[in-house]
């Protein structure tokens, strides 16, 4: 059997279409459900606030993250004196001012079906001048409301508590940004603990720029940037830090600090440019204006994240001791800023255990104490700034958006079945880690070690990558990438035939070569170059008469192979290499493996170890390869039972979680013994790329499922609900912790990633395809 034999046939379809036609049913109108719609009451731009920024990056992170999920929308909150022209108009706009205006929203919301949750931002002046008829319609609004604060004050007085509690009784659920805000909540409001989710404020993935050339891109050359960032107003202490500059500019004099933002519009409706003059009058009198510089207009993001990542220190001086968040703070950290603070609740959370410095408030002397010690210390500055990466990593919008949609999934009214959006297909990461010699095996965040050198692993699987997203006929680029692994690839390849895999950053093979058994790195390089020939349709003919040689050296070493993963890449290898005079050797192959399986399979375990270890898939995947390239139905029912056992282990209805490197899985451990964490993309894109294959030859839906739910692991379906691809960089963090998300990217996760994004853009493919000869009919069918 082939899998060109059980591929779906467009015969199959038509039967399906005729048979629809013989029930008349092709003629009926097809009305698409319409999807279920989350309102967010909310300021929102062009109106200058924090809220209303908060709000459209929230709106935009859950567009990117999800698809066909559901309906985001806009209740506008406006005044009779503030009025604004939206780039798109919000599709509810509620005057704070007219009483209309509440009862009107009450009812459209109260009438659509559609709408299932209500998200309020909540902050006391956004309703000041009629609260009880916001308390009024929170009352009256007969769908689940989720209400974020954005303000939490402590020991409240009877005022203050009889408002929270007027809008958090009507809530499903409460959304603060911190800890304290919560336990506020609870011990001061009496608030359950269960109505509470703490999402942290959204920050911006970066791109992890150097230093020194954004300083050079916006001439700032080798100056001491200090910053702040945000909409003007007294309260954000900005007069405490100039009165500390004198003293920071005697022990640094190539200090520049940078005031980014306009002033606020409501400061200016007030007091004009009042709290600017000041600051600005109070720079000529101390007389640094050489180290001062005011950015008084609004910066396009990308440009401000600039500016956040060239930052040698960031200040944040509020004089509001009861601030419970700030975005622009948020914002600083997440771009690794070490950074000074005021004693705000947001700080002291978030900079314990060394990860920034807190000053009491208007202490210019504590600032400028605290600025020269972290000038003085660059070690101590990148620590801080790689603490304040790692601390902030779960609290980027894409994780943001995953946490607002669960819970708006949980408190509605019908279940939101939430549908993953796939992400472009992007080679940025991929190219920054290969040089002219190879691709480097791992990264520092997303910035390439060279000195890290280079693996024939990370080359051979870099060289099925892009082996596999060629169409139809490689582009130069291509062309240059394969080239450039299969050089380093025979580069590897000793006088015997046998490769070594690990090389130093000057091209020399290190010690490690002698220490390590390379079988599967071996086994590696066979797959990679039998998958580079099966492409011989559109590679070209000299390159692939070179990969046949460097082959044909290496496959006498096969037989000598004992480890069970270096003998499935090597069979994998044979598959594609699809020589006929090789046969015998799949089977003398294949039955080592048929041996090992018989000798430790019991009633319970279904393996061929005695352990379950990495990339565990490729196992049964050769086996299945090894029936397809002989018939042998042996080979056949050990590739599907071993295959189930597998997955039976990693895979629940929702979810995947591979074997963890922490511990492995024994074969007499007990039952539910996995260990948290430890679990890496390389065994997540196995799993996938034998899924697709089985589903390939076999066209089960439940493979298809699986396959859906393993590539999900990558975009946040995994037990933190975090993202593991990074979007931003096209790279693909290296491991899912108890805890965390390890920040590197190297080189074998950010493959594992794109190799998986392949494989499900293939299936999406096929099924898009299908789909299309469908709704050509005016039907949408799930599957045929």
């Amino acid at each position: 059997m082939t899998k060109e034999l059980i591929t779906p046939s467009r015969s199959k379809v038509n039967r399906f279409l005729n048979k629809l036609e013989n029930k008349n049913i092709m003629n009926m109108a097809y009305v698409k459900p319409a999807l279920p719609e989350i309102v967010f009451m909310s300021s929102y731009p062009p109106r200058e606030c924090g809220i209303a920024t908060y709000t459209q990056d929230l709106i935009e992170a859950l567009n990117r993250k999800f698809t066909n999920t559901f309906e985001l929308s806009v209740c506008a909150l406006e005044s009779n004196t503030e009025q604004f022209t939206y780039l798109t108009e919000p599709k509810y706009i509620l005057n704070t001012e007219d009483n209309k205006s509440y009862s009107d929203f009450t009812s459209s919301i109260n009438e659509n079906d559609n709408v299932k949750v209500l998200v309020i931002q909540h902050e006391f002046g956004l309703f000041i001048n009629n609260e009880e008829l916001f308390f009024k319609m929170c009352e009256n609004i007969e769908k689940p409301i989720a209400v974020i604060f954005h303000t939490v004050l402590p020991k409240p007085e009877y005022t203050m508590l009889y408002k929270v509690l007027s809008v958090a009784n009507q809530a499903k659920a409460i959304i603060v940004m911190t800890n304290n805000a919560s336990d506020i909540l609870v011990n001061d409001y009496g608030i359950r603990k269960d109505k509470i989710t703490v999402i942290p404020h959204g920050t911006h993935l970066v791109p992890s720029e150097k230093k020194e050339a954004l300083k050079l891109k916006y001439d700032l050359g080798n100056r001491k940037v200090l910053s702040t960032f945000g909409l003007l107003s007294s309260n954000k202490g900005i007069d405490t830090t100039l009165d500390a500059l004198p003293e920071i500019i005697r022990k640094h004099p190539t200090v520049l600090f940078l005031i980014i933002g306009i002033t606020h519009p409501q400061v200016l409706k007030k007091e004009g440019g009042k709290y600017r003059a000041m600051l600005q009058e109070k720079v000529q009198e101390l007389k640094i204006e050489k180290h001062v510089k005011f950015i008084n207009y609004y910066l396009p993001l990308n440009t401000l994240l600039d500016y956040l990542q060239l930052t040698d220190i960031y200040l944040f001086t509020s004089t509001d001791k009861n601030q419970a968040v700030s975005g622009t703070f948020s914002y600083a950290l997440g771009c690794g800023c070490p950074v000074i603070s005021t004693s705000i609740p947001h700080a002291k959370e978030l900079l314990e255990d060394e990860g920034g410095i807190v000053i009491d408030f208007n202490s210019p002397k504590q600032l400028a104490s605290a600025a020269i010690k972290l000038l003085n210390d660059e070690k101590l500055r990148s620590t801080i700034s790689n603490k304040s990466i790692e601390k902030m990593a779960s609290t980027v919008w894409e994780n943001s958006a995953l946490a607002h949609a669960n819970l708006f999934s949980k408190i509605s009214s019908t279940e939101i079945k939430l549908k993953y959006k796939m992400p472009e297909f992007k080679l940025n990461h991929i190219l920054k880690l290969t040089t002219d010699f190879g691709m480097i095996q791992f990264s520092h965040k997303s910035i390439p070690d060279i000195h890290s050198g280079y693996t024939l692993d990370d080359n051979a699987r870099a060289l099925i990558l892009i082996c596999s997203q060629i169409q139809a006929k490689p582009s130069i680029a291509d062309l240059h990438l394969i080239n450039t692994y299969f050089k380093f690839i025979k580069y590897c390849q000793q006088s015997d035939g046998s490769f070594l895999n690990y090389v130093r950053e000057d091209k020399t093979f290190t010690e490690q070569n002698l220490e390590v058994n390379l079988d599967d790195s071996n086994g590696r390089a066979i797959w990679a170059l039998g998958y580079m020939i099966s492409r011989l349709d559109v590679l070209p003919q000299a390159l692939i008469i070179e990969a046949y040689k460097v082959l044909e050296n290496v496959i006498p070493k096969i037989t000598n192979m004992h480890s069970t993963r270096a003998m499935a890449f090597a069979m994998k290898g044979l598959y594609y290499y699809a020589n006929p005079t090789h046969k015998n050797l799949i089977i003398t192959v294949a039955n080592k493996l048929v041996a090992m399986y018989k000798h430790e399979k019991s009633a319970t375990w279904h393996w061929y170890e005695s352990y379950l270890t990495y990339g565990n898939s490729v196992l049964p995947e050769a086996m299945l390869f090894a029936w397809l390239a002989t018939d042998d139905v042996t080979y056949k029912e050990i590739a599907i039972e071993s295959f189930q056992f597998l997955l039976s282990t990693t895979f629940n209805e929702k979810q995947i979680k591979v074997v963890s490197n922490k511990n492995w899985l024994q074969k007499d451990a007990p039952e539910n013994s996995h260990a948290e964490g430890g679990e890496q993309p390389i065994d997540v894109a196995y799993t996938i790329l034998a899924l697709k294959s089985f589903y390939d030859v076999f066209q089960s839906n439940h493979y298809k499922k699986q396959i859906l739910i393993a590539y999900n692991w990558f975009l946040g379906n995994n037990h933190l609900n975090q993202i593991i691809y990074n979007p931003c960089t096209g790279g693909c963090y290296d491991g899912l912790e108890e805890k965390n998300v390890n920040l590197n990217q190297g080189a074998e996760s950010t493959i594992s990633y794109l190799i998986s994004h392949l494989c499900m853009r293939e299936l999406l493919q096929t099924k898009t395809s299908e789909s299309n000869l469908i709704n050509t009919q005016n039907l949408e069918l799930v599957s045929i």
